[in-house]
């Protein structure tokens, strides 16, 4: 008898989590009704066979399924992290940054991968900054290797998230 393998945990922020749900349900409301709308009206149109509109909306239909499965097992094996006042940096705290050649402030937010966004500042812990300032204290200086040659960074203040 094989014992059964024990899945990783996937570790979220409440936000993450919660933005997860809310697209898991997006997904299996509206847009399953408006996919399966659009393939009854290709259906409609008679031979599917040569149906663009048919097959694009199928190759949607199907993409969206995996999503939604994807998804699924992501909060399955989810487990919510709460950051915490500890005066290091942990995984969901809010730091804020001062690269000390530009003198540029930015404020980013350590996270798992899954909820990493750049665009949002939100900075995965695999990635290099943020493997860099993991642990650090609020007037540590890190050097983090960039694809245009090393940054220096000032840890100027942690919040917690």
């Amino acid at each position: 008898m094989t014992k059964k393998k024990e899945e990783k945990k996937v570790y979220l922020t409440r936000e993450g989590y919660e933005k997860l749900q809310k697209e898991l349900e997006e997904l299996k409301h509206k847009l399953m009704y408006e996919i399966s709308e659009r393939i009854k009206e290709a259906r409609e149109l008679g031979d599917i066979s040569e149906n663009s509109e048919y097959e694009a909306a199928k190759d949607e239909q199907g993409r969206i399924g995996s999503r939604i499965m994807e998804i699924e097992h992501i909060l399955s094996i989810a487990e919510i992290i709460d950051s915490q006042d500890t005066g290091y940096v942990n995984l969901g705290n809010w730091v804020m940054l001062k690269n000390l050649k530009t003198g540029e402030k930015m404020k980013i937010r350590v996270v798992t991968p899954q909820e990493a966004d750049i665009f949002t500042g939100r900075i995965s812990e695999d990635s290099p900054l943020g493997k860099s300032i993991l642990g650090k204290k609020v007037g540590d200086i890190v050097k983090v290797n960039a694809p245009g040659g090393a940054v220096e960074y000032e840890i100027l203040a942690i919040e917690v998230g």
